[in-house]
């Protein structure tokens, strides 16, 4: 069975920078994409950034782009999500997902880490 286990979230002001972490485990690493996507309260779940872990490709929300970078450890079957120059909105649960790049690209995926919250105070 698939797990995706992520870490890195917490508090910080406008402005700084935190780094999530997410390890997969008892799956098909090399052959999809991985991504994150974030949910604040009372809103939809919205895509943040993915990867296609075979080709490096990433993709962004315009919302993040410049400031977020994804990036992966194929040795560690581990992505990353850079944040950088956080802001108020940033604010929401961050989950890591797994699955072909069809479904991560649409907003789905196979698998979902159990979410990391990220706090960003003005």
């Amino acid at each position: 069975q698939a797990q995706l286990v992520e870490s890195g979230g917490g508090s910080v002001q406008a402005g700084g920078s935190l780094r999530l972490s997410c390890a997969a485990s008892g799956y098909t690493y090399s052959s999809n994409c991985m991504g994150w996507f974030r949910q604040a309260p009372g809103k939809e779940r919205e895509g943040v950034a993915r990867i296609a872990t075979r080709s490096g490709t990433t993709e962004y929300a315009d919302s993040v782009k410049g400031r977020f970078t994804i990036s992966q450890d194929n040795a560690k079957n581990t992505v990353y999500l850079q944040m950088n120059g956080l802001k108020p909105e940033d604010t929401a649960m961050y989950y890591c997902a797994a699955g072909s790049c069809a479904l991560v690209g649409a907003g789905r995926a196979n698998f979902w880490g159990q979410g990391t919250q990220v706090t960003v105070s003005s």
